[in-house]
């Protein structure tokens, strides 16, 4: 379970900067009228592999997270999967050369996984 937990905050985090990069360009996309508008920007990410592929990985990484629910601890699951996730996410952005916010951010990050850390940790000792 612990694997696939992992493998589900690859997944969802190192997508996430590869969404964004794969969506440039989608402000662009300029049609009359709501229903044009909706159908030309689902056109543009559906058939733009470069949203498409991280995009599926996403998704597949949310079908592992569902089918491991059934067997994992929800208190244990969400919060390791999160912490993770926001992790990768952060190195994934900084190599793909995205502003992650400086210091201020990083010491965000580093204070959120504490306070996950201490939930988990107190969590297993309860049981």
């Amino acid at each position: 379970e612990a694997a696939v937990l992992v493998l589900v905050a690859a997944l969802w985090g190192g997508t996430g900067p590869f969404l964004r990069t794969g969506a440039a360009g989608l402000e662009d996309v300029q049609r009359q009228g709501r229903l044009q508008q909706l159908l030309a920007e689902i056109s543009f990410l559906g058939l733009n592999y470069k949203y498409m592929v991280p995009f599926l990985l996403n998704q597949c990484g949310s079908l592992l997270f569902y089918l491991t629910l059934a067997s994992a601890e929800l208190s244990l699951a969400v919060p390791l999967c999160n912490s993770l996730a926001l992790i990768v996410t952060l190195v994934t952005g900084r190599i793909l050369g995205e502003d992650i916010g400086g210091k201020r951010a990083v010491a965000g990050m580093l204070l959120t996984l504490l306070g996950v850390t201490l939930c988990v940790a107190g969590s297993t000792k309860a049981q």
